[in-house]
């Protein structure tokens, strides 16, 4: 048996003090990641969160039966691990543990075959055959310079310390998926990257859609795709644990619905979305300001099904066992179509689904023999369809006998993801579209995509560059403009 998990930190339920140098509303990855930044800069900061249980999208409740410990939104974490700024933290020392499954992903056939994705790239090259060569020339030239362009990429568009570099790489991010897959022969390649390009949530005729993929085949050849041991829950805990040490403080089940309700400060960052901004700040902003943020677009939602199960998923493919993440939609062509169905306002019949199953890899999320797993797939934006038929037949078509053994499932749709973290409007969970046109004008500026007319408040959530993803850089990014200020 591993260690026993570290025991939550003390929260408070009221703030201790009635005047601090910085608030932070909203208790996510970037809200603390902005609270840490501010902290370390010797600022006395106070986070406020409206449920009392704090992490926004890195949460980890019993969502099904006692001794399920399932993710509410977050499960495998390639931007955790890669974060710059995570990465300069010693959550280590604060009780996170990273899991790493012997495969990071794996993408069944309907012939019994899959595509297991190894971290090792020459061993990935040897597994796609006939289109290795490819593989190798597109990821092997930036593979070596992860952690430089990382740290040029995630954050606000500015001037690159390594212009060739990036504008070599660009070339190939701001491409569609659809133009990606022609440089590939196999069924295997083809929908491998699908399935990576529908992290997206974008159709794969549009530009950006195959820099998402790139992107993320590259986490998984650098650091790879692990998972928090306990959940995701941890990430949080990490962050709080080492926040207080700087003497941070964080207060739950306190929502703020006007900044009246808050103590005195000299500045306040919202990791909120836009419209909960605006709604909180009130005439505190102009009104030419409030009408830009409106114009922010969310993109397809998420139908989310976690299932307490009584036994591992009875894969017909064996790589699929040893994978912490499944890809389930079969062809390129197939992931494609659910995409864009997702995107045009239509369920699709055959939904493409990003499965985890962290049990078979951390004892500690259910009980011995027993297992979760939690699965979604895109569908247009606030929808009320029940996908739950769909997406266990998609299961069943590669996992024969998968509803035999579930003892209970939680399921979610776009409003109840939405009721679970209030940024994701409607059930997006990318703090909106994620195309050409928001990439860096999130919500509005790109100069200054942090900062809003007035000179107290800052917006710090995944509707800021470079959004959405457990990776803190929003928030580190936010705190430095409002550092800027004092």
């Amino acid at each position: 048996m591993s260690a026993a998990l570290l025991p939550p930190p003390s929260l408070r339920t009221s703030p201790s003090g009635d005047r601090y140098d910085a608030i932070v509303i909203g208790s996510g990855p970037n809200g603390l990641a902005a609270a840490i930044t501010l902290a370390q800069a010797g600022k006395s900061v106070l986070v406020m969160e409206a449920n009392d249980l704090p992490g926004g999208g890195a949460r980890s409740m019993e969502l099904t039966l006692p001794g399920f410990m399932h993710d509410v939104c977050s499960a495998i974490h390639p931007l955790g691990i890669a974060s710059p700024f995570f990465r300069s933290l010693p959550l280590e020392q604060f009780g996170l543990s990273w899991i790493h499954a012997p495969h990071p992903l794996a993408h069944p056939f309907d012939d019994g075959t899959a595509l297991v994705a190894e971290r090792d790239l020459d061993a990935m090259c040897e597994s796609l055959h006939e289109d290795g060569d490819q593989y190798r020339t597109l990821m092997l030239p930036y593979l070596p310079y992860l952690n430089t362009i990382f740290e040029q990429t995630l954050g606000p568009l500015k001037a690159p310390k390594t212009p060739l570099l990036l504008v070599r790489l660009g070339w190939i991010l701001l491409q569609s998926a659809r133009r990606l897959r022609r440089r590939f022969r196999s069924k295997e390649a083809r929908a491998l990257i699908g399935g990576l390009a529908a992290h997206s949530v974008l159709p794969f005729e549009k530009r950006f859609s195959a820099g998402i993929a790139i992107m993320l085949g590259l986490t998984l050849h650098d650091k790879g795709w692990p998972l928090p041991r306990g959940g995701s829950q941890q990430i949080t805990w990490a962050l709080i644990r080492y926040l207080q040490s700087l003497g941070g403080e964080v207060v739950t089940g306190t929502r703020v619905t006007s900044l009246d309700d808050l103590p005195e400060s000299d500045v306040v960052l919202f990791d909120t979305s836009p419209r909960s901004l605006i709604q909180i700040a009130g005439d505190a902003l102009p009104r030419g300001f409030t009408k830009k943020v409106e114009t922010l677009r969310y993109g397809p939602s998420v139908f989310k099904i976690d299932w307490a199960l009584d036994g591992p998923i009875p894969w017909t493919a064996e790589g699929c066992r040893s994978s912490s993440t499944v890809h389930i939609g079969g062809t390129f062509g197939e992931i494609a179509q659910s995409e864009r169905d997702a995107w045009n306002g239509r369920v699709s019949d055959y939904p493409f689904l990003i499965l985890t199953q962290p049990s078979l890899f951390d004892d500690t999320r259910a009980p011995h023999g027993k297992h979760t797993a939690w699965a979604y797939c895109h569908v247009p934006h606030g929808s009320e369809e029940d996908m739950t038929d769909a997406m266990e037949e998609q299961i069943e078509r590669f996992a024969p006998g998968f509803r035999k053994i579930i003892l209970k499932r939680s399921v979610m749709r776009p409003k109840d993801v939405e009721a679970h973290n209030a940024n994701n409007i409607g059930g997006d969970i990318t703090g909106g579209v994620m195309d050409l046109r928001q990439l860096f004008t999130r919500p509005v500026s790109i100069r200054h995509p942090y900062s809003t007319p007035h000179p107290r408040l800052f917006l710090c959530s995944a509707s800021t560059p470079p959004g959405p993803g457990v990776h803190g850089m929003c928030g580190y990014w936010a705190a430095k403009a409002a550092l800027a200020s004092f």
